[in-house]
């Protein structure tokens, strides 16, 4: 049975539509994540992710390592 969590994630450093793909891209990437939405405007990106499959860990990890820190 999936354990599906609902999470927003603070992230600075995003200005452009090219920030919002590479952030996008390094999140559904991962094993279980879905519904990313980036808001620019606001800093955050809001998914949903088995917390069976991924951690919420690995997944500030793939932000961090698309170059972009995690608040």
């Amino acid at each position: 049975m999936s354990n599906v969590t609902n999470t927003v994630i603070n992230v600075v450093g995003m200005s452009c539509q090219h920030c919002v793909n590479a952030v996008t891209e390094a999140t559904t990437a991962l094993p279980s994540v879905s519904d990313v939405n980036v808001d620019l405007t606001a800093g955050t990106v809001s998914l949903s992710y088995d917390s069976d499959a991924v951690s919420l860990d690995a997944i500030k990890g793939a932000i961090d390592e698309v170059g972009f820190e995690v608040a």
